[in-house]
């Protein structure tokens, strides 16, 4: 009676499973069958597409950088204080996590318009955020940063203490301690946490749409050169998909080698 009732759940579990891959999968064999290769290279050499191209990569590499610069104090903090104090922060960095892209996008424009306190002490020193390069780089850190920081906290608390400890005690620095012995630990942390964030950034829509505008050459990435192909050029929002298709597997692939190396 027991392997019987072991049989039945496993059955459905690999069913149930077998059902959710296919979900995955599906949509994406589909955008590959339905691919217009004929037209690829006419895509390929379009410069509207080459510089959302550009602009993506430079758009998600600041959000990665920017990520880092703030997420590792985040991190640092989390994992150095009480757990009261560890919850609220933590509710503070999830939040672009759980809230629409848009609605972050329209928070955003918010604190940082030109109507805005902030945005109005910006503009008398010449800076305006809304619809330029910096606030598409600025929309996606707010969405994309909590990844690194989540990734970053769990790394931290992977670390061993006594190794720290025990270089307080031989003189070291603080910064010593977190140049020779945090960063170096921390290594797969900062990989996975900037490979999430990267690939976040990457296809980010909602927030860069509402703060930072569709603009060519300017604002528009490739998630908005799709949204833009859509409206009148089916082919090319396949090809420009193949694109991100593209980029996503070589992240997937570097991780799961780096993944791979470290273990």
């Amino acid at each position: 009676m027991t392997h019987t009732s072991e049989r039945v759940t496993n059955l459905v579990l690999y069913t149930l499973a077998g059902i959710g891959l296919l979900f995955f999968l599906i949509p994406v064999i589909s955008l590959l069958a339905r691919m217009p290769w004929n037209r690829a290279s006419e895509v390929i050499s379009n410069r509207e597409v080459w510089d959302a191209f550009r602009l993506s990569l430079i758009v998600s590499g600041g959000a990665v950088i920017l990520s880092f610069i703030y997420g590792f104090p985040i991190a640092w903090i989390m994992t150095r204080h009480t757990q009261r104090w560890t919850r609220v922060i933590r509710l503070i960095v999830l939040m672009p996590m759980v809230l629409p892209p848009i609605v972050g996008g329209v928070a955003l424009l918010s604190a940082f318009g030109a109507s805005s306190p902030i945005g109005q002490a910006l503009g008398l020193i010449g800076i305006q955020l809304p619809f330029t390069t910096a606030g598409a780089i600025l929309a996606a850190t707010f969405v994309s940063s909590p990844f690194m920081i989540i990734s970053l906290e769990s790394g931290m608390r992977g670390l061993q203490k006594p190794l720290e400890h025990a270089a307080q005690i031989l003189g070291a620095t603080q910064w010593t301690i977190i140049r020779k012995i945090i960063f170096p630990g921390l290594l797969p942390a900062i990989i996975g946490g900037a490979a999430l964030t990267w690939a976040r950034a990457l296809g980010e829509f909602g927030a860069t749409i509402a703060f930072a505008g569709n603009r060519p050459g300017y604002t528009q990435t490739l998630p908005l050169a799709i949204y833009q192909a859509l409206q009148s050029d089916m082919d090319r929002a396949l090809l420009i998909s193949a694109q991100l298709i593209l980029i996503t597997g070589c992240l997937m692939i570097f991780v799961r080698s780096k993944g791979i190396h470290d273990e």
